[in-house]
């Protein structure tokens, strides 16, 4: 909702704090607002918040100086916790006209429900993929529920609570008439009555006092599922009712009733249009809200906060619990706890062993790192880490968790294996192409440190990424080939007249990790081994074992320059399928063995064959993408500090974030004196 589309005015005054904290006030500057304190002057509005206890303010100044009124209203997607806790909402809803949960008068949002064709299929799509991913992703206005909290058996009539003062609520003797009529009408039935967030949280009392009550932090979805019957007030538990399939019995007039998707006890003769769910969600929640998150910092779409609230309520859900953290470097610390220690800060433990025992415990999760333990909730880098290595201390910006193994180690399942052969969600293709066609254009890669392009010479070029050959994706997912010279010497064989361009590992080049090859070995005349078993061995003309060797050299440059990548298990295979580019695996990565490269390695045979041996579908481009860069990973903001999705992850590494002073001194001493290991461990 743009002013110049709606004809609000540019500067709103207003005289409640809460307009002048950052949140509320940034996302209406945004759309364009200037919120100021003072008298309103000729073309000024005056902002209220809704019909709140404090509305009176502003509305008598804005009679008496014949203004605009403006009300303001969280949309109905807000935060992960009430707005009573200071979280600031992303989004709100603007009206000149009234506000949405007053009927006594039409709103802007009953506007839109009223006239608006409602028919743009693109608007309509939208919807669709909205209504089902707030359903997979059990998401709701506020979403510190607990999508594994025990539920009663299904069957039961749904009555909902809501707090005491609401300005939504008309009359609070239609409680105990909604109460009474749901018994009534359903004689013999369980009634659950669902008590507010707010109440739970202790913020603000319910209606009801007594009664078979449900006050423990239940999925709102899940809740929906097993009710036959959902009777409502005005709550909005009553619109998420209608997008689950019911039918609600409604005791106020709220937004949704009136439109053909509600039995109302208190019908609005205005309300005549009839509506499906989905030209109802259209217009509550694509058309009608100014959304924002403090990630973007922009104006941004429906599709854009549902990623945001994704990222939060995963973290939350995952985190509630806290950790006990083993096996991790000193200056890992830090990052760690700013992805995992948000809800519980963590408790470190110097090794996994120490680490697992008092997990069990104190009941906290072990977290550890990747290949210190096959115990315990593994946690490694994700695949768009930094602008900078880590083995020089910068902070990553992903890292990935995984319950069962760990994506680089092909000897057993992963969670990123399943997540690969898991349906995409709804929009999921279009985001994962997005998200790849969005990465391409920024030219990014896991640690985007850039540099120079050699001149290449003409011909087949093949793209050989060096290793770091301690890795243990080399040491768990190769076979008689794990080494660098052993995989130049195979692409060599393979194909004698390509032009092979060697590009070595930015941590061996920079002297933190082994594996380099000295320049002689790699540029010395060689000639492939005569087959015995042919009649006629023809040696070919030797020629050097690589053509080029691309040191400090942009991969990203160099896998638009190269016609296919032949790799042991490296990242820059990957970075290179998603550019359309072919290649070729001698070990087991994590993107081989889905039909996308060509794999000479031991890729296991589950990621080919189901458990009765026949054989699995192929796996697409965007199913891979989607898995390794949106299901699997958790990224972190380092401007907004919370947790944010892969596309702000994206942006952040396009503005050159420097790492801290201390790691970077630290980074500094590690390089020159990499012998003393307890400086860095």
């Amino acid at each position: 909702m743009e002013p110049e589309a709606t004809g609000l005015p540019h500067r709103l005054c207003a005289y409640t704090a809460g307009f002048f904290r950052p949140g509320v006030r940034r996302i209406l500057q945004l759309a364009g607002h200037e919120v100021r304190l003072g008298l309103p002057k000729a073309g000024d509005g005056v902002a209220v918040w809704g019909k709140g206890a404090y509305a009176w303010r502003g509305e008598k100044i804005a009679a008496r100086y014949q203004a605009p009124l403006i009300r303001i209203e969280d949309a109905f997607l807000r935060s992960l916790r009430p707005g009573r806790s200071g979280e600031a909402p992303m989004g709100l809803m603007l009206d000149d006209l009234g506000i949405h949960y007053d009927a006594s008068t039409p709103s802007r949002l009953e506007q839109i429900l009223a006239r608006d064709p409602l028919d743009n299929s693109n608007i309509l799509s939208q919807a669709r993929d909205g209504i089902e991913r707030l359903r997979l992703l059990d998401l709701s206005k506020y979403n510190i529920h607990d999508p594994e909290a025990d539920l009663p058996p299904p069957g039961y009539v749904l009555v909902i609570d809501q707090t005491r003062g609401d300005a939504s609520v008309p009359d609070p003797a239609r409680f105990t008439e909604m109460l009474a009529t749901a018994q009534a009408e359903h004689p013999g039935q369980r009634i659950l009555i669902k008590t507010h967030p707010e109440t739970q949280s202790g913020f603000r009392p319910g209606h009801f006092q007594a009664g078979d009550l449900v006050t423990a932090p239940v999925s709102p979805w899940r809740l929906l599922e097993g009710a036959i019957a959902v009777y409502t007030v005005s709550s909005q538990l009553g619109f998420e009712a209608i997008l689950a399939g019911h039918r609600p019995v409604v005791f106020g007039q709220p937004f949704y009733a009136g439109w053909g998707l509600t039995d109302d006890r208190f019908p609005l003769d205005r309300r005549t249009r009839r509506l499906t769910k989905v030209q109802l969600f259209a217009g509550a929640m694509v058309l009608a809200p100014v959304w924002a998150t403090p990630c973007h910092d922009r104006l941004c779409s429906l599709e854009e906060v549902i990623d945001q609230l994704e990222a939060e309520t995963r973290a939350f859900r995952a985190d509630r619990l806290g950790y006990v953290a083993g096996g991790m470097r000193l200056w890992k610390r830090k990052p760690l706890q700013d992805f995992f220690g948000r809800e519980k800060p963590l408790i470190f433990r110097k090794t996994p062993g120490e680490a697992l025992t008092l997990a069990a415990k104190t009941g906290r999760k072990p977290l550890i790192w990747a290949g210190k333990s096959s115990d315990g909730i593994a946690v490694e880098d994700g695949f768009l880490r930094s602008r900078g290595l880590g083995a020089a201390l910068v902070p990553p910006l992903s890292l990935v968790t995984d319950t069962t193994g760990i994506y680089y180690d092909p000897t057993r399942p992963s969670d990123f294996e399943t997540l690969v052969r898991r349906p995409l969600p709804p929009g999921g293709q279009a985001r994962a192409e997005r998200l790849r066609r969005a990465l391409i254009a920024a030219r990014l890669s896991k640690y985007n440190l850039g540099g120079g392009m050699p001149d290449l010479p003409e011909g087949h070029r093949i793209l050989v990424p060096g290793q770091v050959e301690d890795d243990a994706s080399i040491r768990l997912g190769c076979g008689e080939i794990s080494s660098n010279l052993g995989l130049l010497q195979a692409v060599r064989a393979a194909v004698p007249g390509a032009v092979i361009v060697y590009k070595p590992h930015p941590d061996v080049e920079a002297g933190l990790r082994p594996g380099a090859l000295p320049p002689e070995v790699l540029t010395a005349p060689w000639t492939p081994p005569v087959d015995p078993s042919d009649a006629l061995p023809r040696p070919q003309p030797s020629r050097p074992l690589v053509d080029v060797i691309a040191t400090q050299a942009d991969p990203i440059a160099l896998i638009d320059a190269c016609d296919e990548v032949w790799t042991l298990t490296s990242l820059l295979g990957f970075e290179a399928l998603i550019r359309g580019k072919p290649v070729t695996t001698i070990g087991a990565p994590f993107y081989a063995g889905w039909g996308l490269t060509t794999d000479l390695g031991p890729v296991p045979d589950r990621r080919r064959r189901a458990p009765d041996l026949h054989p699995l579908p192929k796996v697409t481009l965007d199913q891979l993408v989607h898995a390794s860069l949106i299901a699997y990973p958790r990224y972190f903001d380092p401007v907004a500090k919370r947790p944010c999705p892969p596309e702000v992850a994206l942006r952040r590494l396009g503005q050159s974030l420097p790492a801290p002073l201390r790691l970077r001194i630290l980074s500094k001493l590690q390089g020159a004196l990499a012998s003393y290991a307890w400086l860095w461990r």
